[in-house]
């Protein structure tokens, strides 16, 4: 989705005096909107709800403190994502550790500090988790072919993530006989949704789960987590937005009629991302190169994959962020019209803006129907606060740009620096570490 009308009216009047001082490429971060949509996501659900911030959504520090602001705890599936959430004063109570494909480390460090909460991802894993076994434990469950999910995520069935139906109520046997008291159920299912009907079959879906295991074990639970997935419309122009009011309607609907039947209510828990923070980012960067061949390329500075890999990684089914044009005096190039656009402007050309990295599909978009763009021009990517930074990668020893926050007092900070060589190959120092796996005169031979 474009820009929200509060993010361009701070943002474009400002963009020329940025770019001087910052140069391009840049992501920037519209703090007040990403408050803003953070209010609206709490205020939508009862007391007792709290969404757990997906920290692989977008990992700076600068970003998740203003979570934390916000009365939300983190999802973490890592140690530098533990220590992220640490670093910010999380406490063990706002950390949802998921585990998948789990090493000893990884539960050392889950449990250090105090601890977290343990999301397991698979039956196994009950007996692999260090002592002393936590209090609370959560397991993630997968329905198999009773639930479809999205093309984002995939068929369950297939999908690596989860317990599997039938041994869901086996998974908190061996947990309750390791010591577990407290329990939790999770799952996630699709992943950038917007039908608010596939949440609120999701809390139907983990109530009558939590039911049967109740039955079967004689045990309550404290909490459902529905995952993430809360979806942002990417395309204005074709993607209706997700309901979220009446989606947490029909959410609150299903508890209430749990704890008629049980008495009491589970707390409401989710792992959003996406939807707190990706509509309020946008990378910045300019074009330096216009080449007309079989088709026209805008080539931008050294944004590329190193700056965002979404929309190369998910084209060409998602991956779709707009893009709009900018005079370097900051003012928007736009046809009058779509008509204009496809039938009266000779000028009119699908284009595709490109990055330097030796690979085609290093596109910020392809095929366009852009305005005629010259050396100089600004172009901004829309939609890049989650799953872009985060997804970039040094291929072609590219470096990531610099991270800025357009703060709500008109301040703009630098919340991270670019990325040098010297980061880069930070890794190729070290001290000579040789093992010898055979005799000498075997080397020669081998030789």
């Amino acid at each position: 989705m474009p820009m929200s009308q509060g993010f361009t009216q701070r943002l474009l009047p400002a963009l020329p005096e940025i770019v001087k001082y910052f140069g391009t490429p840049f992501h920037i971060y519209d703090e007040q909107g990403i408050l803003e949509g953070g209010e609206r996501l709490r205020a939508a659900f009862p007391p007792g709800f709290k969404n757990y911030f997906a920290v692989k959504a977008l990992p700076n520090p600068s970003i998740l403190e203003l979570m934390r602001h916000l009365g939300m705890g983190f999802d973490c599936s890592s140690i530098p994502e533990l220590m992220l959430a640490r670093g910010v004063g999380a406490t063990p109570e706002e950390i949802m550790f998921t585990s998948n494909n789990t090493s000893r480390e990884e539960f050392l460090a889950a449990a250090g500090f105090g601890g977290c909460i343990l999301n397991l991802d698979d039956l196994a894993l009950v007996a692999k988790v260090p002592r002393p076994f936590p209090e609370l434990i959560c397991f993630r469950y997968n329905p198999g072919p009773r639930r479809q999910g999205n093309s984002i995520i995939g068929n369950p069935e297939t999908c690596k993530y989860g317990v599997p139906h039938d041994q869901i109520v086996e998974a908190y046997r061996q947990a309750i006989a390791r010591g577990a008291r407290k329990f939790g159920l999770h799952t996630m299912v699709v992943s950038n949704e917007r039908d608010c009907r596939c949440f609120v079959e999701t809390a139907n879906m983990l109530l009558k789960v939590v039911k049967m295991i109740s039955d079967e074990l004689d045990i309550s639970f404290d909490f459902i987590n529905l995952g993430g997935g809360l979806g942002i419309p990417y395309r204005s122009a074709k993607d209706q937005p997700l309901e979220l009011d009446q989606m947490a309607e029909g959410i609150a609907s299903a508890l209430q009629s749990f704890q008629a039947a049980r008495g009491y209510q589970p707390r409401l828990l989710m792992e959003n991302g996406r939807w707190v923070t990706g509509p309020h980012g946008v990378l910045v960067t300019t074009a330096i190169n216009v080449k007309n061949g079989y088709r026209q390329f805008v080539g931008v500075d050294v944004a590329c994959t190193a700056s965002m890999m979404r929309p190369a990684m998910y084209h060409p089914n998602g991956g779709y962020h707009e893009i709009d044009v900018f005079t370097p005096s900051g003012e928007l190039k736009q046809w009058n019209s779509l008509i204009d656009q496809a039938l009266f402007n000779p000028s009119a050309t699908h284009t595709s803006v490109v990055g330097p990295a030796c690979e085609d599909n290093d596109r910020f978009g392809w095929d366009r129907l852009l305005p005629p763009v010259e050396e100089g021009d600004l172009v901004i990517v829309h939609d890049t606060g989650a799953h872009c930074y985060a997804m970039a990668n040094n291929y072609n020893g590219r470096l990531r740009p610099q991270e800025l926050m357009l703060r709500a007092d008109g301040t703009v900070e630098l919340i991270r620096r670019a990325e040098t060589a010297a980061d880069l190959s930070a890794t190729l120092a070290f001290e000579p570490n040789v093992l010898s796996v055979c005799e000498p005169q075997q080397r020669l031979a081998a030789v």
